[in-house]
């Protein structure tokens, strides 16, 4: 059974006589997003940590001061903490077991090229690269988001390979990080889970998260199975109301309606509320496409397939809205041959406040316009990198009335604030014709429509 501990529980870890337990010593296996974010707030908040990758460029940078990759706040924060001397990095997994007394697992978890299924050579190879060094007792701690049964292979492995043997504890702490504002949910977060095996291992993570657990943070304390549930199952409820409302802009679409209203007047019920009740282009990124595919990849092993089912709907509602956006383009455009047409894609990131191109809605669109025919250019503030080294076949300008320029089509893919506040008077002086598809439903219509423009959206008349 699950225990939730509020802040008057939470007054300090300790041993099972009275004793304070010192201030652990953590690693932070895998310095990507989430290992490179955990390790630098963790020692923001006063913890002496190392970072630990096998990828010694990426070390070299972090080392020197670099973020790889955009997060609003991020590089100061690695500065503060490379300041303070409580954060280090290496690639030595020798030297991470000798300093480290909580080891925390921060790898990828990707999908399986040609299946649905999670791909955990990453957390398996780093479980392997650690666990032969680790001689005293110590507590790994997973935060990748795996498929449930993994947490329990991972405890008989690293027992299996670690000289101090039993005294080696697996816990898991699943992360709910969201991109642009991974800072303020790694340090203030809405809630704590531990899925442990002992009391030991809770109040070993209880010091880990003390400064956080001290400002009120709830603790759920759990099962390592039901641990490794949570972030499945939380990813699994978000990306089924983003597809449910996307499902109602497809009947919107059919009878006339608009979606808009329609979420507008299902917000008011408090049992449904607001958040996420947001028409348009759908969910993209690293997390949700790939942890419902995997979560119900999973379940069908299990045999209890069915129960999930629904989620193989949700991930085909939200790859449709990609396919009737380019519809939409077209119908713009004039409805006919896309060859030649001039669309200025004002997005390439999966969500703004990010670099991320990970199954992004905007690239694909972008880059299906591309395939038949459309000239396509590209605009992003943070992801142009990103994208061009995925799409090299498209072009790129450096800002929105450049890309807009001569065109013919501009699509709204990714709805940052620089772009929700361009003047459409301004715009439309530089496009050929003034015809604007919001994709992302953050535009103001009326003034849109006010400036001379076609507006057209997912969902709406």
């Amino acid at each position: 059974m699950a225990v939730i501990a509020g802040p008057e529980q939470t007054t300090g870890p300790q041993y099972g006589d009275d004793t304070p337990l010192p201030a652990p010593r953590l690693t932070v296996i895998g310095t990507g997003y989430l290992g490179a974010t955990h390790a630098i707030c963790m020692a923001v908040l006063g913890f002496d940590v190392l970072g630990v990758d096998v990828d010694e460029s990426k070390i070299k940078r972090l080392s020197e001061g670099e973020v790889p990759f955009f997060e609003p706040g991020l590089p100061q924060l690695l500065a503060k903490a490379l300041d303070s001397g409580r954060l280090r990095f290496t690639t030595s997994f020798e030297e991470a077991a000798e300093f480290g007394d909580i080891h925390f697992l921060c790898v990828g978890t990707p999908q399986q090229q040609g299946s649905d299924a999670a791909d955990l050579r990453y957390v398996d190879s780093a479980v392997t690269a650690l666990a032969p060094h680790l001689r005293r007792r110590t507590l790994v701690v997973g935060k990748s988001t795996v498929p449930v049964g993994t947490a329990a292979r991972l405890t008989e492995l690293v027992r299996r390979l670690a000289p101090a043997g039993d005294q080696v504890e697996l816990a898991w702490n699943p992360e709910f990080l969201r991109e642009g504002f991974a800072i303020d949910d790694t340090i203030h977060p809405d809630r704590l889970v531990f899925g442990v095996s002992s009391a030991r291992a809770e109040e070993r993570l209880r010091a880990a998260f003390a400064p956080v657990i001290a400002t009120g943070t709830p603790v759920v304390v759990t099962d390592l199975t039901t641990a490794e549930l949570v972030k499945v199952a939380a990813n699994s409820f978000l990306a089924t109301k983003i597809s449910y409302i996307n499902a109602m802009a497809e009947v919107c679409e059919a009878t006339g309606g608009d979606v808009r209203g329609l979420a507008r007047a299902l917000a008011y019920d408090d049992r449904i509320g607001g958040r996420f009740l947001k028409p348009g282009l759908g969910f993209g990124g690293g997390c949700l496409p790939k942890d419902i595919r995997a979560f119900a990849h999973r379940a069908e092993e299990l045999g209890v397939g069915q129960a999930v089912a629904f989620l193989r709907e949700v991930d085909a509602i939200n790859l449709r809205r990609r396919s009737r956006t380019v519809d939409l383009i077209r119908e713009l455009a004039g409805g006919g041959d896309l060859t030649g047409v001039r669309v200025a894609a004002l997005g390439a990131a999966f969500k703004p406040n990010s670099d991320d191109i990970r199954d992004a809605p905007a690239l694909d669109v972008a880059a299906a316009l591309h395939r038949l025919g459309a000239q396509v250019t590209v605009v992003d503030p943070e992801a142009t990198h990103n994208a061009r080294r995925a799409h090299p076949e498209l072009d790129y300008a450096t800002d929105a009335i450049a890309a807009a320029t001569g065109a013919d089509v501009v699509a709204l893919l990714t709805e940052w604030n620089q772009f929700q506040e361009i003047d459409p008077d301004i715009m439309g002086s530089v496009v050929a014709h003034r015809r604007i598809f919001d994709g992302r439903d953050a535009l103001d219509a009326t003034r849109w429509r006010a400036a001379g423009w076609e507006y057209r959206a997912l969902g709406r008349p």
